[in-house]
């Protein structure tokens, strides 16, 4: 899968992009999420976990772009 995800044009520093975007919109999602929900502050940190926890699966895959890439 690394190995397509590298011939497709993907690189480590996309995926690190990613995963800092990610992080951004994790605090973006729970301050919109705290202004506009009835439900209150847990369901704001819900919807902020969700997105939150894609940061680390993007970094990871940075990581193993990085060792694809270095192979080349």
């Amino acid at each position: 899968m690394i190995r397509k995800l590298s011939e497709l044009g993907v690189t480590s520093d996309m995926a690190y992009c990613a995963g800092a975007a990610s992080i951004g919109l994790t605090i973006l999602t729970w301050l919109a999420s705290k202004k506009k929900e009835d439900a209150g502050k847990d369901a704001a940190e819900r919807k902020g976990l969700f997105v939150g926890e894609w940061a680390p699966t993007f970094f990871a895959l940075g990581v193993a772009l990085r060792f694809e890439e270095a192979k080349k």
